[in-house]
């Protein structure tokens, strides 16, 4: 039988053979339903006491784990503690405590209260130090037999003595009593604090000393420092230091001396012997201003005021130039005033006065005294001496007449025009440093005669008469120079052959670039503009001004062809060909394979441009007149004709293209060599440059 819980089977047999024929057989089953006991747990107070030990000990093993040792070191060690906030535990002198920030307050008598934070950090064991502020000290200050004394405490002013009570911070300070008359007394002097009281009494000693002064005679009044402080004899208390003493008394001279006084240290002043005062004169002279000396020993120029000695007689001279000297003496009575006044009379001498033009008028120190040309009486003294004319520039000068001699002033006066000429100079420096040399011309025939070989038809013979007077340079502008007024400029090459270096004469240039320089150049000197500029074009000019400017046609004619004798050169060496070493830069052996007619005669040894001045200069030391580079002028081109005498002409009015004078170092014909010919263009060209001109005024 199988019992399954409190129901019972019979046993069932199985037979593992019996095969599907065998069926199981279902039998009733009823649960047995009788209830059997129960177990309930009630629980007991000892299990509660059991739980909340267990629940205590997890929370302190907790605290002990994460709490901190922290050593709270307070001075004073008896402050009381008080810490708020958060869990801790008191072990004797350490709290255990978790990290974080506490108040704390200490408490201890004598000390401030003190409220801060106590900040506990991660370390296990730390300590964390306190100190408390002490109370002030109470302290009380006196001055033995005085009051009133003046008190600092770190040279802070506190009081003046009696001060009873007063409050004073903990620690060294430095006490100091003043008093009027009196030795400051300092002490270094410790406070306790903690409302301790503490006393000081101090003794202040007198800052002076007696002194004991007199004088003979008496009654001498005394002054320290400038004060009155009696009459002799006295005795007085004076306070230490340097001090000033004079004694004065009525008809004698003051004494005075400095003495030291040392506090305490009573001493007696020797006895001063007061002498008798001086007597005051005052002294002038007609006229003023002479030096006076009083026993050979120099006392100023009148008018002055001298103290003498009483009693005795004093030598007086007088001395001023142009006056005879005068010597008197003078006696004064003590205390006395007196006056002395002298006449001093002029020292004459003759002087002859030789001036041109006769007409012309002297004057002496400003004051007229007739014609020049006469012997006058002058004080043997300076004199200012002008001569003057009008119309002529003045002659002034300091003249000393000496006694005695025989003296002459010789004066010739400057008409104002050759004073002004004086004035001009030869030779000027532009900006740039180019030097213009200064001509006066004069009338000269321009152009060549129809006889002359290589004649053009352009070159007609004109009567010039060139009366303004004009600058012109030395030498052709040179690439260097140019630069300074356009820096991008470049004179280019020719057949590989550099024409711009810097000493080299700047080419490949236009007529009015060139005018443009001539007025970039004058406003560099603040020169009035010769020619009038619109945009790049050059429309018109103003010859009434000194600017800069190109040479006029005729100018550079005349600087190329006379020789101030009246003659007119041919060539710039003279009237015949070859031309002689170093004449110029011209067309030459050197250019035959580059050039179609040249010198087979002359080596200049340059191929194309050589450096400005390197040849040698004209009749008037200007250089490359000829050869080198042709050279822009001012003129409009025209051929112009036989018209009469021409007055500083400045060429046509209207044209199309502007004149080109001289050769260059790509000319060797006849007709190009000679200093008549004359080309003409407006656009840049490899072997025309330029140089500058201006008028004189």
């Amino acid at each position: 039988m199988l019992q399954i819980g409190d129901a019972k089977v019979d046993d069932i047999e199985i037979n593992e053979n019996s095969g599907p024929t065998s069926p199981i057989i279902p039998i009733d089953f009823t649960p047995h339903d009788e209830k059997g006991p129960r177990v309930t747990f009630k629980p007991k107070p000892v299990h509660f006491v059991v739980g909340v030990f267990f629940l205590l000990s997890g929370i302190a093993g907790w605290f002990v784990l994460t709490a901190r040792s922290v050593f709270v070191e307070v001075n004073p060690i008896t402050a009381q503690i008080e810490i708020s906030g958060g869990l801790r535990v008191r072990l004797g002198q350490r709290y255990l405590i978790r990290t974080g920030s506490y108040e704390i307050k200490l408490t201890n008598e004598g000390y401030h209260e003190t409220n801060t934070q106590l900040l506990v950090t991660n370390e296990q064991s730390q300590t964390v130090p306190f100190e408390m502020r002490r109370l002030p000290g109470i302290v009380s200050i006196a001055t033995m037999e005085l009051n009133g004394a003046r008190v600092q405490i770190d040279g802070v002013d506190i009081g003046v003595t009696p001060l009873v009570d007063i409050p004073i911070e903990p620690g060294q300070h430095q006490m100091t009593i003043s008093m009027d008359r009196y030795l400051d007394y300092g002490e270094t002097i410790d406070i306790e604090g903690r409302e301790v009281e503490q006393r000081y009494q101090s003794s202040l000693e007198p800052a002076w000393a007696v002194v004991s002064l007199s004088t003979t005679p008496p009654g001498a009044d005394v002054f320290l420092d400038g004060v009155v402080i009696g009459t002799t004899p006295v005795n007085s208390e004076i306070i230490q230091g340097r001090r000033d003493l004079t004694f004065k008394l009525a008809g004698h001279k003051a004494w005075q001396e400095d003495f030291d006084v040392i506090a305490g240290e009573d001493f007696t002043v020797p006895q001063v012997e007061l002498e008798p005062a001086d007597g005051l004169v005052f002294i002038r002279s007609n006229p003023s201003a002479a030096a006076v000396t009083i026993g050979g020993e120099y006392k100023g120029l009148t008018p002055l005021e001298v103290a003498l000695p009483p009693g005795q007689n004093h030598d007086l001279t007088f001395l001023k130039n142009g006056y005879r000297s005068v010597r008197t003496s003078i006696r004064t009575e003590p205390n006395q005033e007196r006056e002395l006044s002298i006449d001093l009379d002029p020292e004459l001498t003759n002087v002859s006065v030789i001036a041109h033009p006769e007409d012309a008028e002297l004057y002496v120190n400003g004051e007229f005294r007739g014609l020049a040309n006469q012997t006058i009486a002058l004080m043997a003294a300076s004199q200012k001496i002008e001569i003057r004319k009008e119309g002529f520039v003045p002659y002034a000068s300091e003249f000393i007449s000496r006694p005695g001699l025989d003296q002459a002033i010789r004066v010739t006066l400057k008409s104002l025009e050759q004073a002004r000429l004086d004035q001009i100079q030869p030779v000027i420096t532009t900006a740039t440093g180019q030097q213009l040399k200064l001509f006066y011309p004069g009338a000269f025939t321009m152009g060549a005669s129809r006889r002359e070989a290589g004649r053009r038809p352009n070159e007609n013979l004109r009567d010039i008469e060139l009366e303004r007077p004009f600058y012109i340079s030395f030498r052709e502008v040179r690439n260097t120079e140019y630069r300074q007024f356009d820096p991008e400029h470049s004179s280019g090459t020719v057949s590989g052959v550099t024409l711009n270096n810097e000493e080299q004469p700047v080419v490949q240039i236009s007529w009015s670039q060139a005018a443009r320089y001539c007025n970039w150049l004058s406003e560099q000197e603040s020169l009035p503009l010769f020619y009038e500029i619109e945009g790049e074009d050059v429309v018109g000019f103003n010859s009434n001004t000194t600017g800069y400017r190109l040479p006029t046609e005729a100018e550079w004619a005349w600087t190329a062809r006379t020789d101030g004798s009246g003659n007119q050169l041919k060539y710039s060496w003279g009237d015949e060909l070859p031309p002689p070493e170093n004449a110029g830069n011209f067309a030459d052996i050197t250019a035959q394979n580059y050039l179609g007619e040249i010198m087979f005669n002359y080596n200049d040894n340059y191929f194309a441009s050589a450096p400005v001045g390197s040849f040698t200069p004209n009749q008037y030391a200007i250089f490359d007149m000829a050869g080198n580079v042709s050279e822009w002028v001012h003129d409009f081109y025209g051929a112009v004709g036989s018209i009469g005498i021409e007055i500083d002409p400045l060429g046509p009015e209207l044209g199309q293209f502007h004149t080109i004078r001289g050769s260059s170092w790509a000319h060797g014909a006849v007709t190009e060599m000679r200093l008549s010919f004359r080309d003409f263009g407006e656009e840049p060209r490899d072997d025309v440059g330029f140089r500058v001109a201006r008028y004189l005024e």
